[in-house]
């Protein structure tokens, strides 16, 4: 197995962070979350640059975007030209700030207010830690989750489990989208022969960084359900998100590629 490269530790406003925010229909949710990334990083002298990702949202959220990136000038926008996958946004995304940006770390976080910006600075030092990969975990010691229901705490959970017994995954939350990489860790796990979509691509990221040898952490957060716009989750996405866990699971055992 290869030996990965630990991400060094020069002083935090040195490194480049970048967060990647996939949008479709998030006009209510963007503003705050970009006005609370700004100050964050301004607080925290983070060296911040935000991509924001959008899927030709029809509410204006790639325009409102736009906007923000003349106010702000430290963020970056690109136009989908449709909805093409949460997976397909993120690895866009991840390639932009590698190549583009030139990022030494690289975050997911969704645009619905459910991730708090105010964790940004103890994922990183996590990441000082000697971590490659760090987790927005809900299920360790203070993690937490608010507002969701019955049936969502069920499906999180059995997502969960299914990673644990099927790809023998050793995160607590591998279906968390809210994490950080190194840019070591993305360049080392070749993103274009990275194939799930919606929230399978996060359980098929840290399979793929297990397997390369890096190093996975975890950090916890608070996770708040969104209180404006739809939720992305649906019955369709739940049945695609197994399919995908029990091709890795051929994966794992070496009957597939």
């Amino acid at each position: 197995m290869p030996t990965c490269t630990c991400m060094t530790h020069p002083e935090r406003q040195d490194i480049k962070t970048c967060v990647v925010v996939p949008t479709y229909n998030e006009r209510e949710n963007l503003a705050q979350l970009i006005d609370t990334l700004e100050k964050v990083a301004s607080d925290s002298e983070i060296r911040l640059h935000i991509l924001v990702v959008d899927d030709g949202s029809p509410d204006g959220t790639g325009e409102l975007a736009e906007d923000l990136a003349k106010k702000y000038g430290n963020i970056r926008v690109l136009h989908r030209s449709e909805k093409k996958g949460l997976g397909s946004a993120y690895k866009n995304g991840f390639k932009i700030a590698l190549d583009d940006l030139s990022a030494d770390i690289v975050f997911e976080m969704d645009a619905d207010l459910s991730h708090d910006p105010a964790f940004l600075p103890a994922f990183l030092e996590k990441l000082h830690e000697g971590f490659d990969v760090v987790v927005g975990a809900r299920y360790i010691p203070e993690g937490k989750i608010i507002g969701w229901n019955l049936r969502r705490k069920l499906t999180s959970w059995g997502g969960n489990f299914l990673t644990k017994t099927m790809l023998g995954l050793k995160a607590h939350d591998a279906t968390s989208g809210y994490r950080a990489y190194t840019a070591e860790a993305l360049r080392g796990i070749d993103l274009d022969r990275v194939r799930s979509e919606g929230y399978a691509f996060q359980v098929e990221m840290l399979f793929r960084c297990t397997r390369r040898g890096f190093k996975i952490g975890e950090v916890p957060i608070t996770f708040v359900d969104r209180v404006r716009g739809e939720s992305k989750l649906s019955g369709k996405e739940i049945l695609r998100f197994a399919g995908r866990v029990f091709l890795m699971s051929l994966v794992r055992l070496g009957l597939g590629a």
